[in-house]
């Protein structure tokens, strides 16, 4: 164990990442909630329900396109100055926006500029979350010894479950207190104004998290180590890492972005299901979701990386026809089986990719690399989900064409898994990882 290496995660920031990372996925899936809901009617009143759904999604698809840049702002940013004030800059960012497409009018009230408004907070919240998600995960990571990163980057992964349940349940508190028309009215704004209990996290981070040992030494040896442009050598020097790290999250991302949004509009509108029996379903699959990312990426700390992404993107691919034969029974008991079942599969896939993409990169371009994999595969697949789902539901007239859909993105993610080499193995931390094959 090299001198900077700690011995083991600090409680203090297991906890703290874990709450800043659950409040900021919190504050980017609710949005995803609401506009299966009440975006549609509300911000593209003249269009037909298709359509509107279809525009809402658009919408949507927004804060993935903004993602990319996030990571790309954030992750240069997180490589020069320290992962600590890129992280805390993004929780910023992300309160602010949230909280303010709580308070913005619809189009009913200012016309036009209702949709142009909602996509540009939209905007502003994924370059947020594009540069969190690596300050995040490295901070979890570059703190734990070898053996411990895949345990420790999960802290940061289960934050998307976490995330998921708290804007389900606040969805269904606000749903039960009041009329359908005082939901679409004014109770669809309560659990974005929720969003002020990040301020607290953000000023703990910022007064009593300290940053990673191993940026502290790339500060120590700046003359050596820490690169001028981290983003350029990154895209000079590690293209296939990027794009393979990318394709680790096809299936995750097209499964998983499935369940919280697509299937909400598709059980509502086309199955005739309540809204809050389809909630109850995605708060099951999500509480699976925590403990078997967990545990996958515990796991991989064990028997590697690799064989964990394999495994889940196998499940994934054999049951991409399965999960839609039990959705479309209109069996509320079923479809919660079909959501458990691929939670399964995603979550053994998402779980140990803290630690598997930061292990791709160097530590002098590893925000930058691991931010730009993870964030490629949200504006190629993440964002664009819902609106393709609905979209091949509307041109085919049949879910087959969507389970068609997954199976290439399971398949895409196991083979960028078998193309890349094993990271985890015995070094310190601050060695290059051996990932370009």
């Amino acid at each position: 164990m090299t001198a900077h290496e700690p011995p083991r995660t600090p409680k203090k920031l297991l906890g703290a990442a874990l709450i800043a990372s659950s409040i900021e996925w919190y504050d980017f899936f609710i949005y995803a909630t609401a506009a299966a809901l009440v975006f549609g009617t509300l911000f593209f009143p003249d269009a037909s329900p298709l359509v509107g759904v279809l525009l809402s999604f658009a919408t949507f698809w927004a804060g993935f396109v903004a993602r990319p840049i996030g990571g790309l702002v954030f992750g240069h940013l997180g490589d020069k100055i320290g992962r600590k004030p890129a992280v805390v800059t993004c929780l910023v960012l992300m309160g602010t926006a949230t909280f303010l497409i709580g308070v913005l009018p619809s189009a009913a009230t200012i016309g036009v500029a209702a949709p142009i408004l909602l996509v540009t907070l939209r905007f502003l919240q994924g370059i947020a979350v594009g540069g969190q998600w690596g300050g995040i995960v490295l901070l979890l990571t570059e703190n734990s010894a070898s053996g411990k990163r895949g345990m420790a980057g999960t802290f940061g992964q289960m934050g998307v479950p976490f995330g998921v349940i708290s804007g389900n349940l606040a969805f269904l508190g606000v749903g039960a207190l009041m009329s359908q028309e005082a939901f679409l009215s004014w109770g669809w704004r309560l659990p974005f104004l929720f969003s002020a209990v990040l301020a607290p996290v953000v000023l703990y981070i910022q007064l009593k998290i300290e940053d990673t040992p191993v940026f502290q030494e790339l500060q120590e040896r700046q003359e050596k180590k820490v690169v001028k442009a981290p983003l350029m050598e990154v895209l000079r020097d590690h293209k296939r890492s990027v794009l393979l790290g990318a394709g680790l999250l096809f299936a995750t991302n097209s499964f998983f972005y499935i369940g919280i949004s697509g299937l909400l509009d598709y059980g509502t509108r086309e199955l005739g299901l309540p809204r809050q029996q389809l909630l109850g379903v995605t708060l099951a699959t999500s509480v699976v979701g925590i403990f078997v990312i967990f545990f996958s990426g515990t796991w991989s700390d064990k028997l590697g990386r690799r064989p964990m992404i394999l495994l889940g993107a196998g499940l994934l691919a054999v049951w991409s026809f399965p999960f839609f034969w039990l959705i479309d029974t209109a069996s509320i008991w079923l479809i919660a089986l079909a959501g458990c079942v691929g939670s399964i599969g995603q979550s053994m896939t998402y779980g140990p990719l803290a630690a598997y993409l930061s292990e791709l990169f160097h530590p002098r371009v590893r925000y930058s690399g691991a931010s730009l994999a993870y964030q490629l595969a949200a504006i190629l697949v993440s964002g664009g989900t819902p609106f393709i789902m609905t979209a091949l539901l509307a041109a085919t007239g049949t879910s087959a064409s969507v389970s068609l859909f997954l199976l290439a993105m399971s398949v895409c993610t196991f083979a960028a898994a078998f193309y890349l080499r094993e990271t985890h193995v015995k070094q310190p931390v601050s060695a290059p990882a051996a990932a370009e094959a």
